[in-house]
């Protein structure tokens, strides 16, 4: 009975050694294993509700279910602070200084489109920030550009062209309109000259070139008192106090400015400005071929005769002084070049131009009328080429 109880307890013993080692030797490995997993759940757990909690107060969509349309509008110089603020406050986004935030991160703080956006409650932020982005919207605003040297009629021709006249008779008859232009005193100025009835257009050179933002539904009228209003904006107090030195009127700065535009290049500017200011001082005519063709509508480059002796009060080859009004819209810097001429050209008495070769668009200066004639002759048969090969008229 010993014996078998020793062994009995002995194999029992075994048994419990031996039979439940393999159980603790893989629950000693399995029960990191199980930790690390609970661990991971519990932070992904924590990590998801937080993540929910994130989304729907900052980034998820306001109402994933409201398809409803609603408008947005970018006003033009709106900030990205307004845009976003805006934005939350008709309850399309959550959080506007994450929106804020996130487009800064982006690059994209400086490319909200103006414009007007049909946008959602069910949307994603980076489904409004893709539309205000991308200028996926009706525009507000749009941008034309008048430049310099146009005359009034090929502005005409322009603003047709993109929709802001009707037509070409509508546009020129507002250019004349002395009612609703005259409330601008460089107008009323004109107005009050005895020739300005012998002018082509009143506002011709009153419509300064530029870029302007325009809205979508401006009326012509509203963009013409754009154009109109910016001549005081490009003619600074120095430049009217320069023309008061000069014993200029602004109507006079404007037509030399016009003048200049369409005989020279920006680099010529003041040396044919010391031409003409250097002939007005000596009595003599400008005798500028820009003021011819602006009467009769040509394009040659050589004149004949018979072109320069049309009866006309812009003719300045007939006409002592400046011609009746400017003859097209000048630049700033044209209009800077009539109001300071080049000082060393104005003292060594240039007193000629005339263009050189037409693709270099150059001019050749003279003191003299001999030197003057002589450059002529050379250049002329290169205008006539010219004027042949175009069919100018």
């Amino acid at each position: 009975m010993s014996k078998r109880k020793r062994y009995d307890h002995k194999t029992l013993h075994e048994e419990r050694m031996y039979g439940f080692y393999w159980y603790d030797w893989l629950w000693h490995i399995a029960r990191p294993a199980l930790i690390c997993v609970g661990a991971l759940l519990l932070i992904v757990g924590v990590g998801l509700t937080g993540w929910n909690m994130l989304g729907e107060k900052f980034f998820l969509p306001v109402d994933p279910d409201d398809q409803t349309p609603v408008s947005f509008v970018v006003e033009s110089g709106s900030s990205l602070t307004s845009v976003t603020n805006k934005l939350e406050e008709q309850g399309l986004i959550r959080n506007r200084s994450v929106l804020k935030y996130l487009m800064d991160f982006q690059g994209l703080s400086q490319k909200v489109q103006v414009g007007e956006y049909t946008l959602t409650k069910a949307m994603k932020l980076g489904e409004i920030i893709d539309q205000l982005t991308t200028g996926d919207g009706n525009p507000l605003v749009r941008k034309i550009t008048i430049i310099p040297g146009w005359s009034i009629e090929t502005i005409a021709d322009y603003l047709v062209s993109v929709g802001v006249a009707s037509s070409r008779e509508q546009f020129l008859a507002a250019c004349n309109d002395a009612e609703t232009y005259g409330k601008y005193y460089y107008i009323d100025e004109v107005l009050k000259t005895a020739d300005h009835a012998d002018r082509r257009y009143l506002l011709e050179g009153y419509l300064a070139p530029d870029t302007y933002e325009i809205y979508t539904t401006a009326t012509l009228d509203n963009v013409m008192q754009k154009l109109v209003s910016q001549v005081e904006a490009m003619f600074s107090a120095e430049l009217h106090a320069r023309a008061e030195e000069l014993s200029m009127t602004m109507d006079e700065v404007l037509t030399l400015a016009s003048m200049i535009q369409l005989e020279a290049k920006n680099a010529d500017f003041a040396k044919v400005s010391a031409v003409f200011h250097g002939r007005l001082r000596t009595g003599m005519t400008l005798g500028s071929d820009v003021t011819i063709k602006y009467y009769s509508n040509s394009d040659k480059m050589a004149l004949t005769t018979s072109d320069t002796d049309v009866d006309s009060p812009y003719n300045t080859y007939k006409n002592r002084g400046l011609p009746v009004g400017p003859v097209c819209s000048p630049s700033k810097e044209a209009i800077r070049a009539a109001l300071y001429p080049d000082e060393t050209y104005l003292t060594e008495g240039y007193l000629y131009f005339c263009s050189k070769s037409p693709e270099d668009s150059s001019l050749h200066f003279s003191k003299t009328l001999q030197e003057h004639e002589a450059a002529v002759a050379i250049y002329r048969p290169l205008w006539l080429e010219y004027d042949n090969n175009r069919g100018a008229q």
